[in-house]
């Protein structure tokens, strides 16, 4: 059958829309995702007491790990409800491509993510007094939480049929992610610092790359992972 662009965009949007519109109704995802990254700032902040000469070197760490662990929880969540309620086998049984439905669930956890960071970075500004340039800060962002999201639905789909999903999904999800979690550490303590922007390209470049990767890789492994 020939390849019709609309139609594989269309079943992408229809994943990604069904997975926001169940989380609008039992919003069980985000509000455990947020309640978890804000007690790790919070315990963080607690145990770390950064004055204000090592707040930006301690805060985009605080920050990032937060938001990956979260992320570790809500995604391995996301799949948990799907398995129980049969509609991943549902999904697969359709004929929606492999890569449209794994596309689609990276979208919707992207847009999970940032809603918990939208929530989390006010908090960190009010905690550590930060100063952060707005739209530089979105870009870094962008391309962290989209390497975040790819890796970890990847990693979420293996895991998931596992007895030991709990377990498994941070040992495998973690050690792929690192690279991308330390250049968006770097960035954000370029931007939280406020100096030194013009080695900023050089770490927002590096993110690039490894979303590029990943965004190749990731759809690929899907297929493979799931074609059993």
């Amino acid at each position: 059958t020939r390849f019709d662009v609309k139609i594989y965009v269309k079943h992408i949007l229809i994943i990604a829309w069904k997975d926001l519109l169940l989380e609008v109704r039992s919003r069980e995802v985000v509000v455990a995702v947020l309640v978890f990254s804000l007690l790790s700032i919070v315990v963080f902040n607690i145990a770390f007491d950064p004055t204000p000469r090592t707040v930006s070197m301690v805060a985009p760490g605080i920050l990032w790990v937060a938001l990956a662990f979260g992320g570790i929880l809500g995604l391995s969540r996301t799949f948990a409800l799907e398995v129980e309620s049969g509609g991943f086998t549902g999904t697969l049984l359709s004929p929606i491509a492999r890569d449209a439905f794994f596309l689609g669930k990276v979208i919707s956890s992207f847009v999970f993510m940032a809603l918990v960071e939208l929530i989390l970075v006010p908090v960190m500004v009010v905690l550590f007094d930060l100063d952060i340039p707005v739209v530089l800060f979105i870009l870094v962002s962008s391309l962290a939480l989209l390497a975040v999201s790819l890796v970890g639905t990847l990693f979420a789909a293996m895991a998931i049929n596992t007895r030991a999903r709990e377990i498994l999904m941070p040992v495998l999800f973690l050690p792929v992610i690192i690279p991308a979690l330390l250049a968006s550490v770097e960035c954000t303590e370029i931007l939280f610092a406020g100096h030194g922007l013009d080695n900023l390209g050089k770490w927002i470049g590096l993110l690039g790359v490894f979303d590029a990767v990943y965004l190749i890789a990731t759809p690929l492994c899907f297929g493979l992972v799931v074609s059993d």
